[in-house]
């Protein structure tokens, strides 16, 4: 699978998990409830489906001009942390406005949804490209 429907594909297939995953994360850590919880969550989603289409579409343009092909180890945790920092600054104001708390209770969130996010998106993009193969760019 190649392209734009291997983009949608991924974004939902993702996000699809990350909704449940950050909701239950959200019920658990505040004292919100599901409604809320999971409004955050499909609004976090919505954002970062939009930073995935944004990132992904870079790192593949970086990644065709690379000589040496493939996705190494490294390249997998580079995409991921990349990912995740961009996202923290897109959703850190998101978080504390909603959930009505300060920056440092939404850094501790965003901390613990981070770490989780990195193994959560490295383990699904190894799956996923396991499971469609890998995008035109990264093949040997």
């Amino acid at each position: 699978m190649q392209g734009l429907r291997r983009k949608i594909t991924h974004a939902i297939l993702f996000e699809f998990f990350a909704i449940v995953c950050v909701t239950i994360t959200v019920m658990f850590t505040t004292d919100h409830g599901a409604a809320s919880s999971g409004g955050l969550a499909v609004v976090t989603s919505a954002i970062a489906v939009l930073w995935n289409m944004a990132y992904n579409w870079a790192f593949e343009r970086w990644e065709a001009r690379q000589t040496k092909r493939g996705r190494s180890l490294r390249r997998r945790a580079v995409h991921a942390i990349g990912f995740e920092l961009g996202l923290v600054v897109l959703l850190l104001p998101v978080m504390t406005w909603w959930l009505n708390i300060g920056v440092l209770a939404a850094l501790g969130l965003e901390f613990g949804l981070l770490l989780f996010f990195v193994v959560y998106g490295f383990v699904f993009n190894w799956c996923f490209d396991h499971i469609f193969g890998l995008p035109a760019a990264a093949r040997h």
